[in-house]
């Protein structure tokens, strides 16, 4: 009975009506609120004094950029420009220019022209200068010397003058014992001979110095030899070596480079910059080669003869459109 007198007396006292005082019950089982409140957020960039979290660094670029949206606030949303890490790169790690129009069809045309390779440079040139019976070192040392005289030099006078050297004996040895005034008679008459005949001795002295009467195998050391340009150092590690290590560019080379629109260049050294900087890696080795013969030719420097040329409808110097 005490028991349903309990609770009796408890489903009355929750019956009674919305007008009666029930705080009386709250006061009897108090309630804690303080559990019921947010707990304040933790402070990520905080770092009490034990802890063994590193801090946390802010980023100035970051920071300064907040501190310039507070500054300026705008009612448009701020543009974001998201820029690639990424570097573009041509597929030909040589070649980064764009290309000049129809330059394969010409490339084609000139091929096509020098099929029959009746050229001067064909039978006379630097590659056809040296001693096949000689030993490497030899060879080397006549293509190079071939080289060197060919400057401002017809390949026909070129070549006469390197087969008297070799009847004369072209080897580093004797030419340092021939005179020099001996050495000028055997390659008249080669353009600017009197200073080639210095560069001549002076080179030879290197080589047998330096080089154990070889030649230099790196283009940097062959550029530091008297008298020895870059189309000179270029042809040199081709002929000699058989490496090409970039464009060789002498007048007829630089003038129909210019001619049909490859390049706008003014001296022979930026004609080598500006092709080396867009034709395929690939072609270096036969450009030289197949323009020196077409401008001995065709592409004259002097009445180029347009109306037999196969590129005269494309190319923009021609004459015969």
């Amino acid at each position: 009975m005490a028991s349903k007198s309990v609770s009796t007396r408890i489903t009355r006292r929750m019956v009674k009506s919305s007008g009666e005082d029930i705080s009386a019950t709250f006061t009897k089982h108090p309630v804690n609120l303080e559990k019921f409140k947010s707990k304040p957020k933790k402070k990520l960039a905080a770092c009490s004094e034990n802890s063994t979290l590193a801090p946390i660094v802010a980023d100035p670029e970051s920071e300064a950029s907040a501190v310039t949206k507070r500054k300026a606030p705008s009612s448009k949303r701020a543009h974001i420009t998201i820029e690639s890490t990424e570097k573009e790169t041509d597929s030909n790690p040589k070649t980064s220019k764009t290309m000049p129009p129809n330059w394969e069809t010409m490339l084609n045309n000139v091929r096509e022209m020098r099929k029959d390779s009746d050229a001067p440079v064909d039978t006379m040139g630097c590659h056809k200068c040296s001693d096949e019976t000689e030993s490497p070192p030899v060879i080397r040392y006549q293509a190079l010397l071939a080289l060197m005289l060919s400057s401002q030099t017809k390949d026909q006078v070129n070549h006469a003058a390197m087969l008297r050297l070799r009847e004369h004996g072209c080897t580093v040895e004797n030419i340092l014992n021939t005179s020099d005034e001996e050495l000028g008679k055997l390659i008249i008459p080669v353009g600017f001979w009197r200073n080639k005949v210095k560069y001549i001795k002076k080179t030879s002295e290197i080589l047998k110095n330096q080089y154990n009467c070889d030649i230099p195998n790196t283009i940097e050391d062959m550029l530091k030899l008297p008298g020895v340009g870059p189309k000179m150092a270029h042809l040199c590690m081709k002929v000699a070596w058989g490496e090409v290590t970039g464009i060789g560019v002498d007048t007829h080379v630089h003038r129909i480079a210019n001619r049909m629109g490859w390049v706008k260049t003014k001296t022979p050294e930026q004609t080598e910059k500006a092709l080396e900087s867009w034709l395929p890696f690939d072609l270096w080795n036969e450009v030289n080669h197949l323009l020196v013969g077409f401008g001995q030719q065709i592409c004259r420097p002097i009445n180029p003869q347009c109306s037999s040329c196969l590129n005269k409808t494309i190319c923009p110097s021609s004459k015969a459109k």
